[in-house]
């Protein structure tokens, strides 16, 4: 599958992805869902790992995620549920082969300039160091820069920041961020869609990105004025004899 972007041929479909930017915060299964969904719903994904989030990915899962075996790690953390179980979720070859993936390092990536073609960017998790780098323009790696170049071309920024507690200099950061256009969105679980499993709460917050990016998804319970008293298990239980 040739998955460049179209550069002017006659008829043909122009590829604009979104791009997924992973940074070195803790909540790398956020990432997974967020891709699982992205993918889901037939969108293309060009995606930037960053050094610092092979390091967290590698504490969380166990998987290491290499440049030459991208693709095969890929596979297997997608494949993996919140838990770390192993081949929970189905990849296919059709969802993979509508990744294309740029290394941290490549400054002269497709995504670096604004005539690349994408429809935004999601940061997720987006770490304080990487809010801060964004916020100052600093384009320090791949994932900075692309950020970068999302705002000044008035694109949309999604930037799920993962941190407890905030000081004052990343909340002037996240502050910043606002004022230039992007959505700052915490990594808040909720609890109202009927969690049960950790994999519940990681899916609500890769759900409430995915309607920032205004993405469908059936990622969690949205709430429709009533009260429901309990969790899904208890919703799906049958009535006692």
């Amino acid at each position: 599958m040739d998955d460049r972007p179209d550069t002017g041929r006659p008829g043909a479909e122009r590829r604009r992805p979104w791009v997924v930017g992973i940074s070195g915060a803790s909540g790398t299964p956020y990432a997974a869902s967020v891709l699982r969904g992205l993918l889901a719903a037939g969108e293309a994904v060009d995606l930037v790992v960053s050094r610092a989030s092979r390091l967290t990915l590698l504490d969380e899962t166990g998987i290491a995620f290499r440049d030459a075996h991208w693709r095969a790690d890929l596979r297997e953390w997608l494949a993996r549920g919140a838990d770390g179980k192993p081949g929970t979720f189905p990849v296919t070859d059709a969802e993979l082969a509508r990744v294309r993936y740029w290394a941290a390092g490549d400054l002269a990536a497709g995504p670096s300039s604004g005539s690349y073609p994408v429809k935004g960017m999601l940061i997720v998790p987006a770490s304080t160091a990487c809010v801060a780098g964004v916020a100052l323009g600093l384009s320090k790696d791949l994932l900075q820069r692309v950020a970068s170049v999302t705002l000044k071309e008035r694109r949309r920024l999604v930037v799920a920041v993962r941190e407890t507690p905030l000081n004052g200099p990343t909340l002037k950061h996240l502050v910043t961020l606002d004022e230039a256009g992007a959505i700052v969105l915490p990594a808040s679980p909720a609890f109202y869609a009927g969690a049960t499993h950790i994999q519940d709460l990681v899916d609500f917050v890769a759900g409430r990105v995915l309607d920032a990016a205004e993405v469908p998804h059936g990622l969690y319970r949205r709430w429709e004025g009533e009260l429901r008293g309990g969790s899904k298990d208890q919703e799906e239980a049958p009535d006692a004899p």
